[in-house]
């Protein structure tokens, strides 16, 4: 629990952001080493000024952060660090994932398939209509459904989903005290059951516009494609679609005529290449070589099934122990967006391990 305070205090410091955080924390090997390290050594790390160490020399955020454990405990929140094993490993991928990422509810963070489903708050009839029928063809796959819970396109998202008996979780721009907004509570709760909801902001946290804009980055980063149902050429769906091709993960998007304005944005990322055009279940589940649910298999029998591509990039751990994404990418001959993606596959499948650093080893 010690460590686990340290973590939340420096994910609570003002003007640091994850990036510069896991900057620190590799620097000084721990998040408690941080606030111990010596001032003039702080320095020396980019991005760290005067001011910042004056906050991390202070005991402000460290009492801050031993109230937020006292409310986990009162509320079955809990905390996964960056570095944890229990980190969600798509999101592990992201630099500017958060170090601390708050959860509750019953879900599987790391499911065999992900889904991210967003659109705009003012949904067409037409929109979620089609949303509620693509996720209905969708539940032969056995995906996990992760939105917003806001308004429009992301709530018949999650309550379709769970209509189909389907895993749902809710990404929120507010800690896990507050529903934002709270006409979603009822949804909420029933999502706890089946998913959760989790949050990078503390509780208590203000609601503030920006928040929504940067928990689009969490969106992305869970899953392994993000589709976007319907969006104008200006809102939080085209942010969250730019991150998940900035994460180097598949996004989808469903046309529509030139005149719908709500479609606007959706024809405007097919046309830049930006996404793929969706139609149906099938178009998704043929981009993202998915075949009906089956039964996970055994361990002794993963590395027998791996695809062409994955062992090409199994082969190169032969005479090396670990090997960086650069250098896998280099010696296999693939792009970083193709490596990244079956290093993910390969995760799942238990045949490797990814360090941090972007490091990754055989699993033995």
């Amino acid at each position: 629990m010690t460590a686990l305070k340290y973590q939340i205090a420096l994910s609570m410091v003002p003007g640091i952001g994850n990036v510069n955080a896991k900057k620190l924390i590799a620097y000084c090997n721990g998040a408690e080493a941080v606030f111990n390290e010596k001032h003039h050594l702080l320095l020396k790390i980019p991005g760290i000024g005067k001011k910042l160490i004056a906050q991390l020399h202070s005991n402000k955020f460290i009492d801050e952060a031993e109230k937020e454990i006292e409310f986990m405990s009162e509320h079955n929140v809990e905390a996964s660090f960056y570095l944890d094993p229990d980190y969600p490993k798509r999101l592990k991928h992201c630099d500017d994932g958060p170090i601390v990422l708050y959860k509750k509810g019953n879900m599987q963070l790391d499911a065999l398939r992900c889904i991210s489903i967003v659109g705009t708050r003012k949904a067409t009839v037409k929109g979620k209509a089609l949303c509620e029928d693509l996720i209905a063809d969708l539940a032969m796959y056995e995906p996990t459904i992760i939105s917003g819970l806001a308004y429009g396109i992301d709530i018949v998202a999650h309550k379709t989903a769970l209509k189909c008996n389907l895993d749902t979780i809710g990404v929120l721009a507010s800690g896990l005290d507050q529903i934002y907004p709270r006409q979603h509570h009822s949804i909420a709760q029933q999502m706890q059951k089946k998913g959760g909801l989790v949050s990078d902001y503390r509780s208590n946290a203000q609601v503030l516009p920006v928040h929504f804009a940067e928990r689009n980055r969490i969106v992305a980063g869970l899953a392994d494609v993000t589709i976007v149902v319907e969006s104008s050429l200006k809102g939080g769906s085209l942010i969250t679609a730019e991150l998940a091709n900035g994460y180097h993960r598949d996004v989808m998007a469903i046309p529509g005529r030139p005149s719908d304005s709500q479609s606007s944005g959706c024809n405007m990322l097919i046309k830049q290449n930006k996404a793929a055009l969706v139609e149906s279940a099938k178009d998704i589940a043929d981009l993202m070589g998915w075949q009906e649910h089956q039964p996970q298999k055994t361990q002794t029998r993963l590395f027998e099934d791996l695809n062409k591509e994955e062992q090409i990039i199994v082969g190169l751990f032969a005479h090396d122990d670990r090997i960086g994404l650069d250098e896998i990418s280099l010696r296999a001959e693939m792009p970083i967006s193709q490596i990244t993606a079956l290093l993910l596959s390969l995760e799942f499948k238990g045949a490797v391990i990814s360090l941090p650093g972007k490091i990754y080893q055989l699993s033995h």
